[in-house]
């Protein structure tokens, strides 16, 4: 650890958990030095950047963001909120996603936060040391350059939506129709007159099946989640997931039912990945979990490193806050230190058996959900922090259920405090 002069922080990234993470270690000068933020892009947001290109950018290194042309938030704006951040006041309640990405730079603005990054970095190694200080590699990619540093602690902030993950189709090589992942989905004009699959039926999977269903003939949403029992488009239909593909246009489903298509869209999520970790750093993702971490955040045998925003189905931006802050008191004061390695390795053992008691598979650990609440509350208590603010769940709530049944209408919906305190519809 550094002496005298505070903890050096190093974040990779700055999306919204990567800014969030300098807003509050720059806050605590007392305890920490100025941060040092790499990013790889020559802008923040991080996936929330839209670039109509995909493939790979002008240093060769794939496209990182997945956003595409027409995309609006799947959650309002009332829950999306840093909780020490509001956004513009506005009557709409779901959000174009530049609308976020301003919210993310009047947020480093207000904050000061572009002093502390250096754009177009790509991070190549961080690596243990022997006083356990963590050696940082980074390519300038312009000059491509490259320096080292040294730093006490790392934040882990690069992300979760830029490697797709495409899941496996028996004999895929027969197709011959267009293939292609939600992550080069950028608009549905090229779809017009097609029959289209998407296989997936997570968030994406539904949003982008939505816009397509504008121009193509036919679209099939394959998946085996229990049936949307919302109204859809009459040219839209769910069918089972697909098992094979049978010749260059023919899929088999998984009820033995087939369909033709000219076009295969993966929705099936996304990898995590951290190429940039060493060997030393023994990080190991299996079955889509990232192991070894105490509360979804803490790297058990190396704790001086962190991983914000690893779980999935949040409200991101309040949850990276909660994790940070939680995180950075560990760090600086006595009363709150870590349990012992193999006292956060049970912990976390502990979680993963309950959740397979409750029939959820290994690959869905890190998904959270309703359980993200009682995870805040307890990072809250356990930090002094005021809890979340309990209109936000509420809201939360009200409109997944309003998703469920009204799945092509909600992103119109507006809401409003009412004179108890609770979020409604406005009228």
């Amino acid at each position: 650890m550094s002496s005298g002069k505070g903890l050096r922080v190093c974040v990779i990234g700055a999306g919204a958990a990567g800014l969030c993470a300098a807003r509050h270690v720059s806050a605590q000068s007392k305890w920490f030095q100025k941060p040092v933020v790499y990013e790889l892009n020559s802008l923040l947001g991080g996936t929330w950047v839209y670039n109509e290109q995909v493939g790979a950018d002008q240093f060769g290194n794939p496209i990182h963001s997945s956003m595409y042309e027409r995309m609006k938030t799947n959650l309002p704006k009332e829950v999306m909120a840093f909780p020490d951040f509001p956004f513009p006041s506005s009557p709409d309640s779901f959000l174009h996603h530049t609308k976020i990405q301003s919210y993310l730079e009047q947020y480093c603005r207000h904050f000061a936060l572009d002093q502390f990054i250096q754009y177009n970095k790509k991070v190549e190694l961080v690596q243990v040391q022997p006083d356990q200080s963590w050696l940082v590699k980074v390519q300038d990619l312009p000059s491509q350059s490259v320096a080292e540093a040294i730093f006490d602690v790392i934040l882990v902030c690069n992300g979760h939506y830029s490697v797709p993950y495409y899941a496996p189709i028996s004999n895929i090589e027969r197709f011959q129709g267009i293939r292609m992942h939600s992550h080069d989905y950028r608009n549905p004009t090229r779809f017009q007159g097609m029959n289209v699959a998407l296989l997936g039926a997570a968030a994406s999977g539904i949003d982008i099946s939505l816009e397509i269903a504008e121009e193509a003939t036919q679209v099939y949403l394959c998946h085996n989640n229990p049936s949307i029992p919302s109204k859809l488009p009459t040219n839209m239909v769910q069918v089972p997931g697909i098992v094979e593909c049978i010749s260059p246009q023919g899929f088999v489903l998984a009820d033995g039912s087939k369909v033709q298509v000219d076009c295969l869209l993966y929705c099936t999520g996304y990898e995590f990945q951290f190429p940039f970790l060493d060997g030393s750093c023994q990080v190991k993702v299996e079955n889509r979990t990232v192991k070894p971490l105490y509360k979804h955040l803490v790297h058990c045998e190396h704790p001086t490193m962190a991983f914000l925003g690893i779980p999935t189905q949040i409200c991101p931006f309040p949850f990276f806050h909660y994790q940070l802050l939680w995180y950075l008191k560990t760090l600086i004061h006595p009363g709150s230190k870590l349990p012992s390695e193999a006292d956060m390795k049970a912990d976390t053992d502990r979680e993963m058996q309950e959740r397979l008691a409750q029939g959820i598979p290994k690959r869905h650990f890190h998904k959270m959900g309703a359980i993200q609440w009682r995870y805040m509350e307890e990072l809250a208590a356990q930090a002094d922090l005021d809890p979340p603010n309990p209109q936000v769940e509420q809201l939360y709530n009200l409109v997944h259920g309003r998703r469920k049944t009204k799945l092509t209408q909600y992103k119109a919906d507006q809401f409003e405090l009412d004179h108890s305190g609770k979020f409604q519809l406005r009228q």
